[in-house]
């Protein structure tokens, strides 16, 4: 049966098979607070595709287990991590019984084991996320034993991948050499093309002076992102608060060196955010903050979404001296480029940014022009055909 063709010169037949395509996308982590999986997901769907997303929570509080395309089911975790992991591994292995796809995602090294078994039972395409050098995280630096773990596990299931997806050039060439692959594909960590529809008042919610300049953090709060550093230069710079978008088993530990330094009136955590709404909160800052330290393999090749956050809510930048998002600032000139290594030099780039207006407004322009190519809809037209 051919079809009768449609004034697109379609057949229906062809509509039909279009339409049956489907991805399941599979996610150790919240997928309403994820860029990269909400906005997949979304233009997957926008193309006609079913897509069933299987995602957890851990570290919300109260959270309770959400069922639908989209499922987050509630986790406990605590010291002993056994049941956490069993109970983890029980809820995946089910929930992918269910689904008969076209396409299998793994968004992390964590899933790619069950999500490999299942896409190769239903003889369908497996794409790996390798959103990380998982091998080379920073909190592993001083594991060995786990790293070379890490590393053979994912260098097994890794070669019956059929496209590895990566954040950016560097991670690439990395992985290419590192596991011998010619099947990467660069998605970049952009966000969607938008401005704020209800931008917060920050000054209003959180009682920080007209006079303050308002530095933003936004992601998950782990160790080498720059907090000490950070914190420890706010000691000597007056007149900026520092507002924090996210949650992390760090938290803790900052907001006591915060009180230590006598700053935790100027440091505020506010947990997390649904990204829907991210762009009203992203674009009440003045400034964005991106100091993640060289301490991992990992880290060092970070392209991290928060940059293009900021950007596309017309924020100038303060990033460290890495490779790739170096490239960023220098080539659309939105921000300013430190060493973390001189605490001092932290400082003297926030009080650049506190006193030189002209220098900020010039960078807030030069994001404007930035983010009508750095924008995910740009970015999954590139790719789109792999989907095919």
């Amino acid at each position: 049966m051919k079809g009768e063709l449609n004034k697109n010169g379609q057949t229906e037949v062809t509509q039909l098979a279009k339409k049956k395509k489907s991805v399941t996308i599979s996610f150790l982590g919240n997928a309403n607070y994820d860029t990269r999986v909400t906005n997949l997901t979304n233009s997957l769907v926008a193309d006609g595709f079913e897509v069933k997303v299987i995602s957890f929570d851990w570290t919300t509080p109260n959270f309770q287990t959400v069922i639908g395309d989209t499922s987050i089911f509630k986790l406990v975790k605590q010291r002993n991590s056994i049941p956490y992991y069993f109970k983890y591994l029980s809820i995946l292995f089910k929930e992918i019984s269910k689904t008969n796809s076209s396409i299998y995602i793994a968004e992390d090294i964590f899933t790619l084991p069950v999500v490999t078994f299942f896409a190769k039972l239903r003889k369908a395409k497996l794409y790996y996320n390798s959103r990380e050098f998982y091998a080379f995280l920073a909190g592993l630096r001083n594991k060995p034993r786990v790293q070379s773990i890490i590393s053979n596990l994912e260098k097994f299931f890794i070669k019956k991948t059929d496209k590895v997806l990566v954040t950016g050039d560097g991670d690439a060439e990395f992985l290419q050499g590192f596991y011998n692959l010619n099947n990467t594909v660069v998605i970049r960590n952009l966000p969607l093309k938008q401005k704020a529809f209800d931008k917060k008042d920050f000054r209003k919610m959180l009682g920080i002076p007209e006079t303050s300049t308002i530095m933003l953090y936004q992601g998950v709060i782990l160790e080498g992102r720059g907090f000490e550093p950070l914190l420890n230069s706010m000691k000597n710079v007056k007149n900026c608060d520092l507002v924090v978008l996210g949650t992390g088993v760090f938290q803790e530990k900052y907001e006591k060196i915060a009180n230590d330094l006598c700053i935790n009136n100027r440091v505020h955590f506010l947990g997390n955010i649904e990204q829907k709404e991210l762009i009203n909160y992203t674009s009440a800052a003045d400034i964005g903050i991106a100091l993640i330290e060289n301490i991992s393999k990992s880290y060092y090749y970070a392209l991290p979404n928060k940059l293009f956050e900021y950007i596309m809510a017309e924020l100038p930048v303060l990033i460290s001296d890495l490779p790739q998002m170096k490239k960023i600032v220098l080539d659309y000139r939105v921000g300013e480029i430190v060493s973390l290594e001189n605490s001092d030099e932290i400082a003297n780039k926030l009080e650049e940014f506190i006193s030189d207006k002209n220098k900020l407004s010039n960078y807030k322009k030069n994001t404007i022009a930035a983010s009508e190519e750095l924008n995910w809809q740009s970015e999954y037209e590139k790719v789109k055909h792999i989907f095919d």
